[in-house]
């Protein structure tokens, strides 16, 4: 662990002050929208942008950094999402938000498919597992401390976007100042998506119920906590109780992945989220009991993403792993984008109100529990000591972590199998 922080250590400063900054301006779009008066469905489609521009920057980034490298990439693009975060309080309207959210999620994915491609190189075969885990913590622990500055400032003034901005403009100095050299960069040219269908069914059902859960979950519960009445600080806390769940159960529910069948652990877990989305759709007036159900939703969720991907490795040939992690994503992101919009909607006054927001996640989840247990009837589970080593991955990661992800499964089974 020490030699991947020796090596690492700007990188991770770097991603921490982003993830903090992306954290922020995630909340406080949800509070300030209701401040303004935009409505769940704007807000909606104000949260859902964001998917769309990752979802467009995890494709193109790729070929900007081969065009002109690293770090142009890295600078140009941390530059537009400090500036577009000032602008937000500048345009307070639904249009200019959709907007500014496409371009943030656009160049936060850029972003991220530079700063990961560089952490990928500067881990070995021996330290990859820990680089991962590391990343990942990082990833949450600047979330949640993104939770906690919110309650520095007043969401109707500018100054809590201002923070945010800073945060990105200063993230990429230690980065571009401490980091040599810049890795060359490649990535696999994607699997068809029918083939990868073919391959885990359940990997890509999963993957894209999990992206609609994610989007839902993230982009939608500051504005969920504003609809209810819960003052920031409450929302703040809520929020970062997401990140926290996933914290606290991801390597106990990964331990459990390498040592029982998959598909009945991903079932177990989808159903304890249902459980946990549930309790915050009936029980979500005490805030205690919206805690638990956040600890719950978020502990369950964020591993079952590490989860599907290492069930689909299982089913994977070492080769065709690289070229199954862009289409992973990929059906990851059209869930995302949809997820929020369907949501603001059921979150409407017509529909349900604001417990929509938690039925969407209780139906989610329940499909994709009922989805696993479906495929248990359908094909025989793999032995567990042929399956592929867990890793743990953050929902946010782009094709370049997956790929370290399953480089890293890959080397772990073939480690495995000259033992015996």
């Amino acid at each position: 662990m020490m030699q991947v922080l020796s090596s690492a250590w700007a990188l991770l400063l770097g991603m921490m002050l982003l993830m903090v900054g992306n954290g922020m301006q995630g909340t406080l779009l949800g509070v300030r929208g209701e401040i303004e008066g935009f409505s769940t469905l704007e807000m909606s489609f104000v949260m859902a942008s964001y998917f769309v521009g990752f979802l467009g920057g995890s494709r193109l980034a790729p070929d900007m950094i081969r065009r002109v490298g690293h770090v142009r990439v890295f600078a140009a693009l941390a530059s537009f999402i400090s500036a577009v975060m000032i602008l937000y309080p500048t345009f307070t309207d639904p249009i200019a938000w959709c907007l500014g959210r496409v371009i943030i999620g656009f160049c936060f994915s850029g972003v991220y498919v530079t700063a990961e491609s560089w952490l990928n190189n500067s881990a070995t075969n021996e330290t990859r597992g820990q680089a991962l885990s590391l990343y990942m913590i990082v990833q949450m622990a600047g979330v949640v401390t993104a939770q906690g500055l919110l309650l520095v400032g007043d969401p109707s003034g500018f100054v809590l976007f201002i923070i945010p901005s800073v945060l990105i403009s200063i993230s990429f100095a230690p980065i571009l100042l401490s980091i040599s050299p810049t890795p060359s960069f490649e990535t696999a040219k994607p699997m068809s998506l029918r083939q990868l269908f073919t391959i885990s069914p359940l990997g890509c059902v999963g993957m894209f119920l999990l992206g609609g859960i994610f989007a839902a979950q993230f982009g939608m519960g500051a504005v969920y906590g504003a609809e209810v009445g819960l003052s920031l600080a409450q929302i703040s806390i809520f929020v970062a109780t997401f990140y926290i769940g996933a914290l606290f159960l991801q390597y106990p529910l990964g331990w459990l992945s390498d040592r029982t069948d998959r598909r009945i652990l991903i079932l177990a877990v989808s159903f304890l989220g249902a459980i946990g989305a549930l309790i915050g759709m009936l029980l979500g007036g005490q805030f205690t009991m919206l805690l638990v159900s956040a600890f719950l939703i978020g502990g369950m969720s964020n591993p079952l993403y590490s989860l599907l991907i290492a069930h689909t490795n299982d089913f994977l040939d070492g080769d065709d792993m690289a070229s199954a992690s862009g289409g992973l994503v990929f059906i990851n992101g059209l869930g995302a984008i949809a997820g929020p919009v369907i949501t603001g909607w059921l979150m409407g006054d017509t529909v349900f109100g604001p417990s929509g927001y938690f039925f969407f996640m209780v139906v989610l989840l329940a499909a994709l529990a009922a989805y696993a247990a479906y495929r248990t009837t359908q094909r025989a589970g793999i032995a567990v000591e042929d399956t592929g080593a867990y890793a743990p991955v953050a929902p946010t990661s782009t094709p370049v972590v997956l790929e370290a992800a399953q480089e890293y499964a890959q080397l772990e089974e073939t480690e495995v199998e000259n033992a015996v």
